[in-house]
């Protein structure tokens, strides 16, 4: 049977597996003039979100992993 710990430690690797699997692709133009270094590209709203909350999801996780974790020895 399956032990709280183990559970959630399942529950964290299929969160990074499945919330990790987003490719974002970005194209340049055939005929870009090269006025400046560096060019803006728009980047999809859910994508800006999804980044956030997995960014947000793992300072939490690392802070809950040191300083409320209890390891049972």
């Amino acid at each position: 049977m399956f032990s709280k710990k183990m559970l959630w430690g399942n529950l964290a690797a299929l969160f990074l597996l499945t919330g990790t699997s987003t490719v974002a692709l970005a194209e340049m133009p055939v005929h870009s003039e090269q006025n400046s270094q560096f060019h803006h590209i728009e980047q999809p709203l859910g994508l800006k979100v999804g980044v956030a909350i997995a960014g947000l999801a793992l300072i939490g996780l690392e802070l809950w992993w040191f300083l409320l974790y209890v390891a049972d020895e």
